[in-house]
């Protein structure tokens, strides 16, 4: 009788994955981790450049920015601190351009009174070569925790969060009126010049993002607002035609939908890992899960768990290999719910 339910219970899930546009990917396998981050914190963001993972961003209590720059060497397994951000800021959003780190937006703490998120425009290059700084010209839009995504040498920044247009309000906060963001800028650094395209259909921030088939797909995130106590999740995946300026049909929903994951595209699948979800009722959560989205099929994929769950992670591909570093372990939104990790886990997508 057993062997029976089991049988049963394996034939739902097959049908149901098939209904669904889900298929089991298992390949992939965890390496030993890597050397852990030196400095413990939520609200990272990675990029690769040169062979090499860069992390930027950190968050520590009362929503202070910390500003952190590390660089992390898959040849030698250690970080090495590099300058921090010429303006301490959270919720970034990254892009590598010739060897270049451009970095988008994000969010400064007021200079008095309450805290909150104020949304900023200023824009700044990354030399990791000379471990140096340079402003750009700032984003048309103020909003922090957008997407920038590469193509033909032009950064699509897409999404994110921000005050109502003619609001009074100067910052972003859960008891204060604001809004997710369909803004879809796009910065030629040749020019160093900006100019606006068609905005996405549904506005969200916290996403997850890639570029396959010069395609521009914007996954997951929150709609509503900016904060995981107030937005809710979606698990939509939308398609950006930066050729035409045309955003097409809806494509196959995520497995389970979130915000604040980390994620990197290898080999044209974009690959989605962590985040978090909290519910009206009295639970909350982060994911474990790391799943894949293949374009060409419209299909996602399931891989094998991170250890430790967790949001607010940084991550990109290097190499073949997915590295998704430190980050949160709870849900945020709450005093004292913060259990930043170290952690530093490895996911070669290859399985070599």
């Amino acid at each position: 009788m057993v062997t029976i339910v089991r049988l049963l219970r394996l034939c739902l899930a097959a049908l149901l994955a098939a209904s669904f546009g889900v298929s089991a990917a298992h390949a992939q396998k965890w390496e030993k981790p890597a050397a852990p981050f030196p400095e413990a914190s939520e609200e990272l963001y990675g990029v690769g450049a040169g062979g090499k993972l860069y992390v930027f961003g950190g968050l520590a209590p009362g929503w202070t920015p910390k500003g952190l720059v590390y660089e992390y060497d898959p040849a030698s397994n250690q970080w090495t601190k590099k300058k921090n951000m010429p303006l301490a800021s959270h919720h970034l959003a990254l892009a590598e351009v010739d060897g270049k780190i451009l970095v988008f937006g994000g969010f400064t703490k007021p200079e008095k009174g309450p805290t909150a998120w104020v949304p900023i425009d200023n824009v700044w290059e990354y030399d990791p070569g000379a471990d140096s700084w340079k402003a750009l010209a700032p984003l048309p839009t103020k909003r922090g925790s957008a997407n920038a995504i590469v193509h033909q040498g032009k950064v699509y920044v897409i999404g994110g969060a921000g005050v109502h247009p003619g609001s009074k309000e100067t910052a972003v906060h859960p008891a204060r009126p604001h809004r997710s963001l369909g803004t879809n800028e796009v910065y030629d650094p040749a020019t160093n010049s900006w100019e606006p395209r068609q905005s996405m259909p549904t506005a969200r921030n916290h996403a997850a993002a890639g570029i396959v088939n010069n395609k521009i797909y914007i996954i997951g995130g929150r709609v509503g607002a900016a904060f995981i106590t107030r937005a809710s999740n979606v698990g939509i995946v939308e398609e950006y035609d930066p050729a035409t300026d045309q955003w097409g049909a809806l494509k196959a929903s995520m497995i389970n939908p979130r915000s604040a994951a980390a994620w990197g595209t290898y080999k044209g699948k974009i690959y989605v890992a962590g985040g978090e979800e909290r519910s009206s009722g009295p639970w909350q959560r982060t994911f474990r899960a790391v799943e894949a989205y293949d374009p060409v099929s419209n299909r996602w994929s399931m891989l094998p768990d991170m250890t430790f769950p967790r949001h607010g992670l940084a991550g990109d591909i290097v190499n073949g290999k997915l590295h998704l570093v430190s980050g949160d372990i709870a849900s945020g939104g709450g005093p004292g719910t913060h259990i930043d990790t170290d952690v530093h886990e490895v996911l070669d997508i290859d399985g070599k």
